[in-house]
């Protein structure tokens, strides 16, 4: 769920040939994309929803796997970050003929260093929030993040937000409040801050590539796994790993980070970026939804409308992006 709006997809088209950056701020937050300059194929279009699909359900199984594991939290956060780095390593040296050493060393740059101080702290809040509080709670907080990053974008890059994207930021943060607020004294309050920490920080990933738009973002959150791992593997238990949990830990690492991460930016390639993002407004309900399932992990009445109006406010606006990619460009 974290990894998607780290990678830009620009930045990896970049790794063969040279684009124009997106100028939008919302849609770099969603998709770094441009339109495609010709109507694409029915063929490839329907391969591209198929693929964003595939994407969206594989980021949706994150609750799933939290709630598989049966070892410790810093033990979860430690070796999930490790399969989740050596999977990442897959698309880096695979996918579009891989990355530079230019582009490797990038990771020594300020905004590289700054993205993976910050990166390293979102993925300890995301799986710390997944033990402290409900799922639901978790992905509803962290669905305000494009939000959040817009008001950040706004105060420390003075670039401009549209009226639209403030309302709907407004009231995504509307839903937080009555989610947190539901929490206070319920046993979830500190998970319910974690996943706030955790959207924070994130918004703050999105925010560093607009200070340096020739930093890479891929290299950063592979080197902000490995550097999760050594940090937290020696407050974590080894012993607890069972084979149940090898595989578990695996499989979380390999779909969030991996698997999901190719299958989106096939897919994306053949859609436009807003239509690409409202298809992966799925995963807001069905991470939840997964969990209830297998788990009947019933969420706080307080989460269905906090999660409601933060739905509603996300998909109100990605809708208007869609419809306005649908209009006949104008020269």
């Amino acid at each position: 769920m974290v990894v998607i709006s780290t990678i830009r997809l620009s930045d990896v088209n970049s790794w063969c040939k040279k684009e124009p950056r997106s100028t939008s701020f919302f849609e770099n937050i969603c998709v770094t994309i441009e339109n495609p300059s010709r109507r694409l194929a029915g063929s490839e279009h329907e391969k591209g929803v198929l693929l964003i699909i595939a994407a969206t359900l594989a980021w949706s199984a994150s609750g799933v796997y939290s709630r598989l594991l049966t070892t410790d939290v810093w033990t979860a956060i430690a070796w999930r970050s490790l399969f989740g780095g050596l999977f990442l390593l897959i698309p880096c040296f695979f996918l579009e003929g891989g990355m530079s050493r230019q582009q490797w060393r990038s990771v020594f740059h300020p905004s590289g260093l700054a993205m993976i101080a910050c990166q390293t702290f979102s993925q300890v809040c995301f799986i710390g929030a997944l033990y402290m509080t409900t799922v639901a709670n978790v992905t509803m907080i962290y669905a305000t993040a494009p939000f959040i990053a817009a008001l950040l974008g706004w105060v420390i890059l003075r670039e401009r937000v549209s009226r639209r994207t403030l309302i709907a930021g407004g009231i995504s943060l509307l839903g937080v409040a009555v989610i947190v607020a539901s929490s206070i004294g319920g046993g979830t309050g500190w998970g319910d801050l974690l996943a706030l920490g955790m959207t924070a920080s994130f918004a703050l990933v999105i925010i560093i590539p607009r200070v340096s738009p020739d930093v890479p973002s891929l290299p950063p959150t592979v080197v902000s796994a490995f550097l999760t791992l050594v940090i937290f593997a020696p407050f974590g238990s080894v012993g607890s790993l069972d084979l149940h949990n090898w595989i578990v830990l695996a499989a979380f690492g390999a779909t969030n980070f991996s698997l999901a991460l190719v299958l989106f930016l096939a897919g994306a390639k053949r859609m436009p970026p807003a239509e690409a993002a409202l298809i992966g407004t799925m995963e807001i309900v069905l991470t939840p939804f997964w969990v209830w399932l297998l788990f009947s992990e019933q969420p706080p009445v307080a989460t269905f409308f906090g999660g409601a109006i933060i739905l509603g406010a996300v998909l109100w606006h990605t809708a208007i992006d869609v419809n306005r990619s649908r209009r006949p460009h104008r020269a």
